[in-house]
């Protein structure tokens, strides 16, 4: 990615030296890195917000509103994936890295692939049998 912004969910207040969180759904904040010719820029961080009214579609609108072009996670579900296909992010997925800065540095450098229907978590669950590895309680 040369040129846009990045959303990671976060845990704690976010930052580029945070901890990813394990599920979109879950994450306490979202991390958002300006990048421009292929560089960091700028770091911000937003709160996550209740899903209780709108659902996993309230941090899709958001981030949408924020010009988010692209999303790192560690797990999503299948309806927010939707919705942000529905609205023209990219959804990239990494199981491996932790932390925020080198998986933000690993979309840059072009080395992570777009998510697919198939790596969504099926959610409720403990994390078996539906594409990820993590717990959704």
């Amino acid at each position: 990615m040369k040129n846009g912004r990045i959303a990671v969910p976060s845990d704690g207040s976010g930052g580029l030296d945070s901890k990813r969180s394990e599920h979109f759904g879950h994450c306490k904040a979202f991390t958002l890195i300006d990048v421009k010719d292929g560089e960091v820029c700028d770091v911000s961080m937003i709160a996550n917000q209740d899903h209780s009214q709108g659902g996993c579609m309230v941090p899709v609108n958001i981030l949408a509103k924020l010009n988010v072009n692209a999303l790192i996670v560690a797990g999503i579900g299948m309806r927010p994936l939707q919705g942000f296909n529905q609205v023209g992010i990219d959804v990239y997925l990494d199981t491996v890295c932790p932390d925020v800065k080198p998986v933000v540095q690993n979309l840059i450098a072009g080395n992570l692939t777009l998510m697919t229907p198939g790596e969504a978590c099926g959610g409720g669950g403990s994390g078996q049998g539906h594409g990820c590895n993590h717990s959704h309680e």
